[in-house]
């Protein structure tokens, strides 16, 4: 299935959780070795969705090792070169961090590391096969997570115009923070149903802003589940709902289908300012006033960003909003994307925005 799958231009990607189940074949030797979290007191549990299992403890060296080499032999070692570090933080069933202890300390002193250790562990292993770009998509992140190849998604959100609003927050944040890989589930992870016409107004705007962000993917638990697919493993969760392009109906699959071609044509731009973030640590996406400092109304903007040095985007955050305000920096020329208009800095616009259109504009003579 893999050959197959890359001989059609596509790479598989496999989700892999830190939990160990009670039942598992590796149960007894990881616990015997240490290579678990252990509980100080009570029962030794540390999550207890779809089943009793305790989370590997990747503070211990040789516990990635072991990890690893599972890894490699079941996944790796068939064609699987990236991976979906899910449930990274990692998410115990009770927060009790007083009872926790690590290879490295006890969860209250060092717990914050977890996912940065958890990078590591895959980072580790597929270097060591030779293996150079390394990236991995991770639910979560912390200091020095990007020295890992980590691609940090925002996690499990719920599907709202309030918690998008959150969004653009987190990632300007986060690539200030020296993580320049960051993405969202766009439409948000929890909620949402595909025929309801203001959810589908909620994806079509995240979407839009999913364009301008590092990394652009649409994922989520959409309403209404199915029956589980299975009754062993993963194959206990629920099904959701539909979540294709083609699946929120015609007005906004050629929404969709507008912005994956402009994401296509500025591919070249993206590259560049990746290599940016590579090189120099240049967060990709940023607030206006880290291109802009000199100019004291751009440290006031919350809701617009710099894609880039050379494209502004102001995303639509709120339901039922058909033009918004969006104040341009001084000492640059405006272009609007949409329609060309031309605009000088340091003036605030008010601009339209119908369902299809997110506001963007270039600086200085740029060009897609």
């Amino acid at each position: 299935m893999v050959k197959e799958l890359k001989a059609m231009g596509i790479e598989l990607m496999v989700s892999v959780w830190p939990t160990v189940d009670k039942t598992s074949e590796n149960y007894d030797e990881m616990r015997h070795k240490g290579y678990l979290v252990r509980t100080d007191r009570g029962i030794a549990t540390t999550m207890d969705y779809l089943g009793n299992t305790v989370f590997y403890d990747p503070t211990n060296p040789d516990a990635r090792k072991y990890v690893w080499n599972k890894i490699k032999r079941n996944y790796y070692d068939k064609g699987i070169k990236i991976f979906w570090l899910d449930e990274a933080e990692p998410e115990y069933s009770v927060y009790d961090y007083d009872l926790y202890r690590y290879y490295a300390g006890t969860d209250m002193q060092i717990g914050n590391i977890y996912p940065v250790m958890y990078a590591k562990t895959f980072f580790d292993g597929m270097q060591s096969e030779g293996q150079e770009n390394i990236i991995n998509l991770t639910r979560c992140a912390w200091i020095g997570s990007q020295r890992y190849g980590a691609l940090v998604w925002s996690g499990d959100i719920y599907s709202s115009f309030d918690v998008l609003r959150c969004q653009l927050s987190a990632g300007l944040n986060m690539g200030l923070a020296g993580i320049p890989w960051w993405t969202t589930d766009i439409g948000g992870f929890h909620g949402g149903n595909p025929e309801d016409e203001d959810f589908r107004e909620l994806v079509i705007r995240w979407f839009q802003f999913g364009a301008f962000c590092p990394v652009f993917r649409i994922h989520g638990d959409r309403e209404p589940h199915s029956a589980p697919l299975g009754n062993k493993g993963g194959g206990l969760c629920v099904s959701g709902a539909a979540n294709e392009i083609w699946s929120y109906g015609d007005q906004a699959y050629e929404i969709f289908k507008k912005y994956i071609v402009l994401r296509k044509k500025m591919g070249p731009y993206i590259s560049k300012i990746m290599a940016e973030a590579h090189e120099k640590g240049t967060p990709v996406i940023r607030p206006v006033f880290y291109d802009f400092p000199q100019d004291k109304q751009c440290w006031n903007v919350s809701d617009e960003y710099m894609f880039g040095p050379s494209m502004l985007v102001a995303p639509v955050l709120y339901a039922n909003e058909r033009k918004r305000k969006v104040y341009l920096p001084l000492g640059s020329q405006w272009k609007n994307l949409e329609n060309g208009e031309l605009f000088d800095g340091g003036s605030r616009i008010e601009c339209d925005a119908p369902i299809d259109v997110i506001p963007v504009f270039l600086r200085d003579g740029a060009s897609i």
